[in-house]
C-alpha cells in the first residue's frame, strides 16, 4: 500500500519543477507562468446505451501553448481526474520541449472502464466525447491534437479522426487532427511500438557514456543486463522484446495485473505475450515462477527496472527494498517525489519519464508533418537513393575487378522506407535529448540526477520560447 503521507501524482510534479526552477534564473512571474496549467476543460456528456442514458465524464487540459499545437493523449481509466490530467499536460510541455518536438503540452482523459463495454458502444461514447471537444477547438490539426494513451490506440484514434473530418468536411489537413492512427486510416509505420523502441534507444545511449554508467554501479553495455518489466501491454511488450532480441538482455521477470512470473535464465517475451492473450494474464506460463504478489517483484533481484504501467507504482512503501540499479521509466509518474529522493541517495539511477517514455509523442510528430505533407515518408527519394548505390557498387567492381558480396550490395543498395526512417529519426531524437540532458547532469554537480537535468533543459526552452513571444 501507498503511504498516507506520499504526495499525490500531481504535487510530485510540481515538487520536480520547484526543484529544478531553484536552480535557474526565472523572474517569478515566468516562472509561474510555466508552471500552472493555461486552462481545463470538463465535459459530462450523456449517451443512451442499453436502453438508458449514461453519463461520462471527460477532461482536456492545455498546460502551455509557447509553441502550437499542443500535444497530448487521451486516457481511457477509472481513475482519471483533473489533477491527473492537468500534471500529465504539464509532462507533455516539458517532454515536448526535451525532445524538440514543436508542441505545447496537453493531455485528455475519459472516466471510463473500457472493458465494460462492446466497441460498438465504445465508438458511440468515443465519437460523443470527440464531438464534445471538437466543437471547441480542443481537437484540431494546428491548435490541439491528440494521441493514444492509457486504455486507447489506434481504433480510438481513428474514430475521432472520422468524426472531425465529418464535422470539417472541408478542412484539408483534418487527417493530422490526430496522431497514433492505424497505417489504412493515414498513420505511420512505427507508431504502435515508438514508445518501447524509445525506450531501447534511451538505454543504448545511456550505455554508450561508461561514465554515466558507473554511477548506477554497473559495468559494461547492455549485453547480458538483467531486466524486470512492470506491465505487458503495447510499452513494455516492445521494450522488453527489442531488449531481449536486439540487445541480449534477459527478461528476467514480468509483473501483471494478475501477479508476476520469474525466471533468471530469461523469459521468451512472445510466448509470454501469447498466453497473456489466450488466458488474460500471466499465471499459469510454464517454465517460470509465479509470485501471486506481483508488485513484490519490483523489488527483486535485476540490473534494469523497467516500470511501464502506471502512476505511483514504486512509493515511499517499498523505495527502499528497490534492488533495481538502473530505473528506466517507461510509464508517466512511476516513481513518486518521495521515492525519487530514497532512491538518489541509495545510488540508484534513475532515467526520467519525460524523456524515457518519449517516443511515441516524438513519432505522433512525424505522424503529423506527414499528415500534413500529404504523401508517406520516402516515396520520392527510395528508388533513387537505390540507383545510386547500385551505379556506385557497379563502379568499384569495375574499378577493382572484384565482385562485393551480394548480402553487401544486397544491405547498401536499399533505400529507406517509411519504416526505417522513423526508426532513424527516433534514434537520432533519442540520442540527442539525452546528451542535452546528459550534459546538464555532468556540468552542474547542484543538478543531482538525470530528472532534474531534464527540468532544467526543458524549462530553460520554454522559458526561451515565451521571452521570445515577448513575454
Amino acid at each position: 500500500m501507498q503511504s498516507t503521507t506520499e504526495p499525490t501524482f500531481r504535487q510530485s510534479v510540481d515538487m520536480m519543477f520547484t526543484r529544478a526552477v531553484s536552480l535557474m534564473d526565472l523572474s517569478p512571474g515566468l516562472e509561474e507562468k510555466i508552471r500552472v496549467c493555461n486552462s481545463t476543460y470538463t465535459v459530462r456528456f450523456g449517451v443512451k446505451l442499453r436502453g438508458s442514458i449514461h453519463t461520462f465524464t471527460g477532461y482536456r487540459s492545455v498546460h502551455s501553448e509557447h509553441m502550437e499545437p499542443v500535444k497530448g493523449g487521451i486516457r481511457y481509466a477509472m481513475s482519471v481526474n483533473q489533477d491527473e490530467v492537468e500534471a500529465l499536460a504539464a509532462l507533455m510541455s516539458y517532454k515536448c520541449a526535451l525532445v524538440e518536438a514543436p508542441f505545447g503540452g496537453s493531455k485528455g482523459g475519459l472516466r471510463i472502464n473500457p472493458s465494460e463495454w462492446e466497441e460498438d458502444e465504445l465508438e458511440r461514447i468515443t465519437r460523443r466525447f470527440a464531438f464534445e471537444l471538437i466543437k471547441r477547438d480542443l481537437i484540431h490539426p494546428s491548435q490541439n491534437v491528440p494521441a493514444p494513451d492509457m486504455g486507447t490506440g489506434e481504433r480510438e484514434m481513428a474514430w475521432i479522426a472520422d468524426q472531425f473530418n465529418r464535422m470539417n468536411t472541408t478542412e484539408i489537413d483534418a487527417r493530422a487532427c490526430v496522431t497514433g492512427k492505424p497505417l489504412s486510416a493515414h498513420g505511420i509505420a512505427g507508431r504502435v511500438e515508438a514508445t518501447g523502441r524509445g525506450v531501447q534507444y534511451a538505454l543504448q545511449e545511456f550505455f554508450r557514456h561508461p561514465e554515466d554508467v558507473a554511477k548506477s554501479s554497473l559495468t559494461g553495455g547492455l549485453s547480458g543486463k538483467r531486466v524486470i518489466v512492470q506491465g505487458l501491454g503495447n510499452v513494455g511488450y516492445h521494450a522488453a522484446k527489442f531488449l531481449g532480441e536486439e540487445d541480449d538482455c534477459k527478461i528476467v521477470g514480468v509483473i501483471e495485473r494478475d501477479g508476476a512470473i520469474h525466471d533468471p535464465n530469461g523469459l521468451p517475451i512472445e510466448r509470454v505475450r501469447q498466453h497473456m492473450m489466450e488466458h488474460g494474464g500471466v499465471r499459469g506460463f510454464p517454465g517460470a515462477k509465479y509470485i501471486a504478489d506481483g508488485a513484490s517483484l519490483l523489488e527483486g533481484d535485476c540490473d534494469i527496472l523497467i516500470p511501464a504501467a502506471f502512476e505511483a507504482a514504486i512509493n515511499l512503501s517499498n523505495a527502499r527494498r528497490i534492488q533495481a540499479a538502473l530505473i528506466i521509466e517507461a510509464a508517466n509518474g512511476p516513481v513518486t517525489a518521495g521515492a525519487d529522493e530514497i532512491l538518489r541517495k541509495k545510488g540508484c539511477v534513475i532515467i526520467p519519464d519525460m524523456y524515457a517514455n518519449a517516443g511515441g509523442v516524438t513519432v505522433s510528430y512525424f505522424e503529423w508533418v506527414k499528415n500534413l505533407s500529404h504523401i508517406r515518408f520516402g516515396r520520392m527519394q527510395r528508388r533513387q537513393e537505390e540507383a545510386r548505390n547500385r551505379l556506385l557498387i557497379e563502379e568499384l567492381e569495375r574499378l577493382t575487378g572484384n565482385e562485393v558480396s551480394r548480402s553487401f550490395a544486397e544491405k547498401y543498395t536499399q533505400g529507406a522506407d517509411e519504416l526505417t526512417l522513423v526508426r532513424s529519426g527516433l534514434e537520432d531524437t533519442m540520442r540527442g535529448a539525452y546528451q542535452s540532458m546528459a550534459e546538464v547532469w555532468r556540468s552542474r554537480p547542484e543538478a543531482g540526477d538525470l530528472r532534474t537535468a531534464a527540468y532544467l533543459v526543458s524549462i530553460g526552452r520554454i522559458a526561451g520560447a515565451y521571452r521570445s513571444l515577448g513575454l
